[in-house]
């Protein structure tokens, strides 16, 4: 394969930082990197707070789930889909524009996600180690405030960017078999292959952390589904103009 595929496949989340700084040019080419990632209709409906004030990223470490690295990392980014900017630019232009509808949230969701993927890559290319943050989502409202978000703009997930003090392992990924789908879909040998992808992340987590963590991937994705199902997300949303209409 050639190196862009080794790079994607050598993927790690890195939670530990050296206090290594990277430059402002690199930083803004990891940028720049990520606007040229597809965009619907080339909307560009996104984005990026770079969070540079240091009490602003200790308060969201804490808001995010005392997740101490967002504080910790060279540089913090935050994600956010913006239907703010396209939509006053339709109305300039003319349109009687209609927002807060349901596929403008997938397009702003969408476009956010494949610009930031752009950036991790961009960023891994140059021996950046990064980690998504999700857990932004606990406390969206309150992030929001921080990073003075307006309507129809809402955050979608952080980004930690610095040099690797840390060299994990590559987390194991289901079966290709088990993701693939020809023509149409198929999940007679999913339960078989999840059991087997099981047994795989068994091994992996007990020799990762010395006997430590004894669990599996299906239990691992329990309280997902449980009690980490952020039910706050919709009202929240709605209130930032993502009426879901």
């Amino acid at each position: 394969m050639n190196a862009t595929i080794d790079l994607l496949k050598s993927h790690r989340s890195i939670r530990k930082f050296t206090d290594g700084k990277i430059p402002r040019e690199l930083l803004l080419e990891l940028i720049r990197a990520g606007q040229s990632a597809a965009t619907s209709n080339h909307v560009q409906a996104y984005s990026v707070i770079h969070v540079v004030n240091a009490d602003n990223r200790s308060k969201i470490a804490e808001l995010a789930g005392g997740q101490d690295y967002i504080a910790d990392c060279s540089d913090f980014l935050v994600f956010c889909a913006d239907m703010k900017r396209s939509t006053e630019a339709a109305e300039r232009a003319g349109a009687d524009v209609v927002r807060g509808t349901t596929e403008q949230l997938v397009v702003a969701s969408v476009d956010t996600a494949l610009m930031a993927q752009n950036v991790a890559i961009a960023a891994e290319s140059e021996g950046l180690g990064l980690c998504y943050i999700g857990g932004i989502r606990n406390n969206p409202a309150e992030i929001s405030s921080i990073l003075k978000l307006p309507e129809h703009v809402y955050p979608v997930f952080g980004l930690c960017l610095g040099y690797p003090d840390q060299s994990p392992e590559v987390k194991p990924r289901l079966p290709l078999e088990t993701i693939l789908k020809e023509d149409y879909y198929q999940d007679e040998q999913d339960r078989k292959q999840v059991e087997s992808f099981d047994a795989t992340m068994n091994t992996y987590y007990r020799e990762r952390t010395g006997g430590n963590k004894d669990t599996t991937w299906s239990e691992q994705l329990k309280p997902l589904f449980t009690t980490k199902l952020r039910p706050h997300m919709k009202n929240f949303l709605e209130r930032m103009g993502f009426q879901m209409k």
